[in-house]
């Protein structure tokens, strides 16, 4: 891959335009054309999203995007209420698995974090209602990488909110990388092949 005349595009094989930041392994740039910034309205995959992103911390995204796979398996595809039901023997499971992640303190907050989704959609409806309220009135496109922002008013306010519910491993910054792969940001930037294809699903998306 090539870098744009304007250092903020890389510029495939196949002659797109895309975000810098998923470089040149095969299945990051996979990840970044058919996923990243798509909306999704699930609750199972919004909350597995949360857990991995949880895992994240500290790690880089690749990482957990190669073990992908292997954390779906871990945790029963992240069925909310299977998680839920997880308990020591379960915690023991995944200390042992050399697939995932081996944090005690990330696998016990991803079984804390179910239980608390399952109060947060009986108080809510879903899970996804109340992610997407967090939607801010789109910014101008960026055009680089330093353009986008780190965490934003509607990232503070949904980690607060979790927070307060009994979430954790999911601070603002972790947040706002949430919604921007979640689309409820769409943080492709300027020229990029997939930014229109993710506005036009955005567009198109009935909102929980």
């Amino acid at each position: 891959m090539a870098q744009d005349d304007g250092g903020a595009l890389l510029v495939g094989a196949d002659g797109l335009a895309r975000c810098p930041w998923c470089g040149q392994d095969p299945e990051y740039i996979r990840y970044h054309d058919e996923e990243w910034g798509r909306p999704v309205g699930d609750d199972q995959r919004l909350f597995e999203k949360i857990c991995l992103e949880g895992f994240q911390s500290g790690l880089s995204w690749l990482t957990i995007l190669r073990k992908r796979t292997n954390f779906r398996s871990a945790f029963a595809d992240f069925d909310i209420e299977r998680v839920a039901r997880f308990g020591e023997a379960d915690v023991a499971r995944l200390l042992a698995d050399a697939g995932i992640v081996r944090h005690r303190g990330k696998i016990e907050a991803a079984i804390g974090n179910a239980k608390a989704a399952l109060k947060l959609r009986e108080a809510e409806g879903s899970l996804a209602g109340f992610i997407w309220r967090f939607e801010e009135t789109p910014a101008p496109a960026p055009r680089r990488l330093s353009d986008v922002p780190t965490q934003t008013a509607a990232s503070k306010a949904l980690a607060k909110e979790l927070k307060a519910r009994g979430w954790r491993f999911f601070g603002p910054t972790t947040a706002y990388a949430f919604l921007q792969s979640m689309g409820v940001v769409n943080d492709h930037l300027e020229g990029c092949a997939f930014r229109s294809l993710c506005e036009a699903e955005r567009a198109a998306f009935q909102r929980p």
